[in-house]
């Protein structure tokens, strides 16, 4: 076989693969995992800043438009949230499709440009009318990224650090929310918080609300959830017979155009970051197989290159053997050990987010608000869950490392049921009894939900999200990986919209000590059935895992 020929179809030709190596030159400049690993996680830098910037927005975009903001209501705050998720999914189903038809880097490349349209599309929205479209689209990149970014690292790093790689993915998602959470901080503080100034009151009764500029939390005040005597349709009634002459409100425009500038990092770097090369094999095409893991290894710490690819080999061969269908979903569900897989992969994939840490990540100051905190000071105070995520995420590095991958979930899940369960007590016990009674909280009650919620994070973060990315990048067979990964992927963001569209309603209907019973019960019960079904993947190179779960789940 000469060395520009692709493998034949049916696998059966076999190269002599030192001599492949040999002859094969790098196909281009060597670049080190870290730097390859640097570039493709700005994607998740992008993931995690989407997803947590719209935690310090929404409290000005509830303003109203002639203060700058969107004027929403609870329904249109649930959509804002879910329409991103709407199209995370789509992103997480089509983007593995995607990236296997067209490949790992082809993917994040386009995905660059996704981002920066959305996030331009969504800065300049004149309504929440015309912001809900480009939410989709910023989602489909979000969810695409989710999807790919996690493959490319697991494909690309070496047997011997690809935990802790996949893992700085984790810590890339949460360091573009720690970032997020930091210039919300920043465009606030700049602004004052949220300000309004009232030219006039046509309401019966003023309730105390004077002319003038003033902060828009005195008006908030008003709410029953904060003490005050207006529920939901009469506070709302109320701001509608405000003359309001002008606002701050455009404040969170600021927020949403500040993700364009790592879209356009990602864009120009990863051009210069090579192909996967397991993905090239997958296609038959060795010769850029070779020559893309070329750049990317350093045989004195990765083991020689023969051993390497002659695994992929191996690997590849097998894959051949099988269908000529293989790769389709229809294979996949035809096929029983791969579809009990996919199904363990999807529970994996969801118990991530019933964990509730996205109630925290988009809803922390509007809970911390109920708790008693101004909106000011509810913004500034995401800034330490967003820290201790960013913590959390650098000890699973070494947590990851050290210890087995199911006995870090199962273990996590538990620890956040009980956090979760102890939030609820707050709520319940602290708090509830002084909204009922219309007066405030005592102070140092958010600051107690705070630090529980600090707690949780460094919790779920350490452990949590470092697993079950790592595990959704590399537990599904090569051939099927892309496919398989953004179906599970896919029922993580639906999960997710349901439970941001959710929650606001919870918090509002069932109040904060209900709503957080009902998730640390079903994390602890998610602990029970992860003991029953999760597998281990820990110290498996890739090729060895996919014998491992054929084996398991063939049984």
């Amino acid at each position: 076989m000469t060395m520009d020929q692709t493998l034949p179809a049916d696998g059966t030709q076999t190269p002599d693969i030192n001599d492949l190596i040999e002859s094969t030159p790098p196909s281009g400049k060597h670049r080190g995992v870290a730097a390859v690993a640097a570039v493709a996680t700005l994607g998740s830098l992008l993931f995690g800043y989407d997803t947590g910037v719209i935690s310090g927005a929404l409290p000005y975009m509830y303003m109203p438009d002639k203060a700058g903001g969107l004027a929403l209501n609870p329904v249109e705050e649930g959509l804002i949230g879910g329409t991103l998720l709407i199209g995370a999914a789509l992103g997480a189903l089509f983007g593995g499709i995607m990236s296997d038809r067209w490949g790992r880097r082809h993917n994040i490349t386009i995905l660059a440009v996704v981002f920066l349209i959305g996030a331009l599309g969504t800065t300049f929205a004149p309504s929440v009318f015309v912001m809900y479209p480009f939410r989709v689209i910023l989602g489909f990149a979000v969810g695409a990224a989710s999807a790919t970014v996690p493959v490319y690292l697991a494909e690309t790093a070496p047997k011997r650090i690809r935990g802790s790689i996949v893992a700085i993915d984790q810590l890339m998602i949460v360091t573009g929310q720690l970032l997020a959470f930091t210039m919300n901080a920043i465009i606030n503080a700049a602004h004052g918080g949220p300000r309004i100034t009232i030219e006039a009151n046509h309401n019966a009764a003023t309730h105390g609300v004077k002319l003038g500029e003033q902060s828009w939390d005195n008006i908030l005040a008003l709410q029953v959830s904060k003490g005050g005597p207006l529920n939901d349709e009469q506070f709302h009634a109320f701001i509608n017979n405000l003359v309001i002459n002008s606002g701050n409100g455009e404040a969170w425009r600021w927020m949403l155009v500040l993700c364009s500038i790592p879209a356009i990092a990602l864009w120009i770097g990863i051009r210069m970051m090579p192909e996967s090369a397991r993905w090239y094999l997958a296609k038959g095409r060795v010769r850029e197989a070779i020559g893309s893991l070329k750049r990317v290894r350093n045989e004195r710490k990765d083991g020689p290159l023969e051993a390497e690819v002659t695994e992929m080999f191996v690997l590849f061969r097998h894959e051949r053997e099988e269908a000529a269908q293989r790769g389709s979903m229809k294979m996949v569900m035809q096929t029983p050990w791969l579809r009990k897989l996919l199904i363990v992969g999807i529970f994996l994939a969801v118990s991530n987010q019933l964990t509730g840490v996205n109630t925290i990540m988009y809803y922390a100051p509007k809970v911390l608000e109920y708790a008693g905190m101004t909106t000011t000071a509810s913004i500034t105070a995401q800034v330490a869950n967003g820290v201790m995520s960013v913590i959390g995420s650098a000890l699973g590095l070494w947590l990851i490392l050290k210890f087995r991958r199911r006995t870090l979930l199962i273990a996590d899940v538990i620890g956040v049921g009980i956090t979760l369960l102890g939030i609820a007590a707050t709520f319940q016990f602290t708090i509830a009894p002084h909204i009922a009674d219309g007066t405030t909280p005592p102070t140092w009650a958010p600051f107690l939900v705070l630090g529980m919620m600090a707690l949780f994070m460094l919790i779920v973060q350490s452990s949590n999200g470092t697993v079950v990315w790592t595990m959704l990048g590399e537990m599904f067979p090569s051939k099927y990986r892309g496919i398989m990964n953004g179906t599970a992927i896919f029922f993580l963001w639906v999960s997710n919209a349901i439970i941001t569209f959710t929650f606001p309603s919870m918090m509002a209907g069932l109040g904060g000590g209900l709503t957080y019973t009902i998730y640390g019960i079903i994390n602890l019960v998610v602990a029970a059935i992860l003991f029953k079904v999760m597998p281990e993947t820990s110290g498996r190179s890739l090729e060895e895992i996919e014998g491992y779960m054929e084996h398991i789940y063939s049984k």
